[in-house]
């Protein structure tokens, strides 16, 4: 009886685990990568209903919007428990893009381009239930570890289109609109079966000393997991190999995406859970914030003057010796005000690293200047990644599979790097985290110019890059957002910057990249009618006039990665404004931890 009891108090320790949660997240999270399918799905959209490229890309751009616009999705999970939410997101997916499987496969009559791109913006809008339900509550469930887990969840959506496209080598199908139907109906069978444990649990939200340990082994996975789907995506490609070997694949892959449920089941029955009294000591005690002084609890004068503009050189003091004369400064400014000398402006507004209101933020330079640095940056990759099928076509390569899972693969990494080199930048150096982001654009820019070059094997190189630039901005942004504007908005202000990916499809994709695409199909098709001008040349022409024009060569888009790769290096330059403009708050929030 004894037994009985004590088995069951640990099992409600294992299900009420923030570990568990976490875990959960990441395989919904990998539901929340469909969108990046999109390249992969687009070639038979493109031949059922003979589309041209631009038409292609306006169900891109539609794509890319039904991927960012989650304000609804924000609104719902502060109103409705996080499983109500995710179910909405789950029936919003199955409906989009089943009714497109119906259309592509000639099972319902087709319907107009613009209810197409309807039917992509609903099916895809549901990642935004399931990455904001999972973000919400696993950065409320572990705040001082914003950078690990946000890299990590975001990294799991990176991965799902390679994880995806190697369960559906497993159905084995002649027919490529059955992934339409994979992605339909796969993500709704993951979210009904985990949406109960998605939610923020009651205590247990300290740093714990087995935290390192467990970080450590769940970046060892994705490590592991990253180079298993890597050789495996390569082996396919290079060897036809039976469906035997396949299956066997498969099974391992599921074998790495279950493992890191042993955290919260070793937690649960071998480590004692702390008494409520306990829990709720360090809660309050962790409550203030690492950049908020006691003499800013105490009252409400907010020396927001006197820590966001200090003189320069205070700026190039060691920490400890910058905190002793911005101490200085504060107290000597509270001695003057109670003597009447001076008098204290209020702060009209909360200063960075406390909580933020969208609308509050949008009125911050920082900002926009995250904003517009999110919009070069990720808008250019998210062009890659869209065209990705397109782009490999034009080089001569038959397999877009192969190229679209490599991408996500490197998306994954970027996720998982950015967010832990961020984070050392960070808790290390006391240094604003957008520091990495730069980084991350710069390669990025390098990354587009091996695409515009178009040389033997050039591909290979760019989608490194770009997978691997594009997938840090999402661990990045989310944290930084978090420590500069606060978390208790987190879910509408990164939502808001999430806005920032279908602009840059938008302009670079829908009107850039698809224009110069087709004005070069067109001079391809026009030159070789031309140097062909004979009857059956002629015949041909007039039974293909209703064919979608393709380009062959690096000419289709040598204009186009150029541009990118220019505006990636924009990106940098903003990225780098934004590090000089927030050094000041960064050495405030985590200087004073680290002395």
């Amino acid at each position: 009886m004894v037994m009985m009891v004590h088995l069951k108090e640990r099992f409600g320790y294992f299900f009420n685990n923030r570990w568990l949660v976490f875990v959960a997240a990441t395989w919904i999270q990998t539901c929340a990568g469909i969108g990046y399918l999109f390249g992969s799905i687009s070639p038979v959209i493109k031949t059922s209903l003979n589309y041209n490229q631009k038409q292609i890309a306006r169900l891109g751009v539609a794509k890319d919007l039904g991927d960012s616009v989650g304000f609804l999705a924000g609104t719902l999970c502060e109103i409705l428990p996080l499983w109500a939410a995710l179910l909405v997101g789950a029936v919003q997916n199955f409906i989009g893009y089943g009714w497109v499987w119906l259309i592509v496969t000639g099972r319902t009559s087709p319907l107009p381009l613009w209810a197409m791109c309807v039917l992509i913006f609903v099916g895809t809008n549901g990642e935004t239930y399931f990455n904001t339900a999972s973000l919400v509550s696993c950065v409320q469930n572990f705040p001082k570890s914003r950078g690990p887990v946000v890299g990590i969840l975001k990294g799991f959506a990176g991965l799902g289109g390679a994880i995806l496209t190697q369960i559906y080598a497993l159905i084995h199908s002649p027919d490529n609109a059955s992934l339409i139907f994979m992605i339909a109906v796969g993500p709704a069978m993951v979210i009904i079966a985990l949406m109960f444990i998605i939610r923020p649990v009651g205590g247990h939200r300290q740093v714990r000393p087995s935290d390192g340990r467990s970080f450590s082994f769940i970046y060892s996975i994705c490590l592991l997991l990253a180079s298993y789907l890597m050789g495996v995506m390569l082996v396919e490609d290079f060897i036809d190999v039976s469906q035997t070997v396949i299956i066997i694949f498969t099974a391992i892959l599921f074998v790495l995406l279950i493992i890191p449920v042993v955290i919260p089941i070793y937690l649960s029955f071998t480590q004692e859970p702390r008494v409520p009294e306990e829990e709720a000591f360090l809660s309050e005690s962790g409550k203030q914030d690492p950049g908020k002084s006691e003499q800013d609890d105490g009252q409400e004068i907010i020396f927001s003057e006197v820590e966001e503009e200090t003189p320069k050189g205070v700026d190039l003091l060691p920490a400890l010796e910058r905190q002793k004369r911005i101490a200085q400064l504060q107290a000597r400014l509270a001695q003057a005000a109670a003597e009447g000398a001076v008098r204290i402006k209020r702060s009209r507004g909360p200063r960075r690293g406390e909580d933020f209101t969208l609308v509050q933020a949008l009125i911050k330079a920082d900002f926009w200047l995250m904003f517009f640095s999110l919009l070069f940056g990720s808008g250019s990759g998210l062009t890659v990644i869209d065209n990705l099928g397109q782009m490999s076509q034009s080089l001569g390569y038959n397999n877009t599979h192969v190229f679209v899972s490599l991408i996500s693969i490197w998306n994954f990494l970027g996720r998982i790097g950015g967010g832990y080199f961020s984070e050392i930048i960070v808790r290390d150096n006391a240094y604003p985290r957008h520091a990495a982001m730069a980084v991350a654009q710069v390669v990025m820019a390098f990354g587009h110019f091996f695409f515009a070059m178009g040389w033997p094997g050039a591909i290979y190189i760019g989608t490194l890059l770009v997978g691997l630039g594009y997938g840090a901005h999402w661990a990045i942004v989310p944290a930084a957002a978090s420590e500069l504007f606060g978390l208790k908005n987190f879910g509408a202000l990164y939502n808001f910057l999430t806005l920032a990916n279908p602009a840059g499809s938008l302009v670079f994709s829908g009107l850039i990249a698809s224009s110069i695409y087709d004005r070069e199909a067109e001079k391809q098709a026009q030159q070789h009618h031309a140097g062909h001008l004979n009857l059956a040349s002629v015949l041909t022409s007039f039974l293909d006039m209703d064919e979608p024009l393709k380009c062959e060569g690096a000419i289709c888009f040598f204009l186009t990665s150029l541009i990118m790769s220019g505006l990636c290096i924009i990106a940098a330059v903003l990225s780098m404004i934004l590090v000089y403009r927030t050094k000041s708050v960064y050495a405030n929030l985590y200087g004073r931890s680290r002395t």
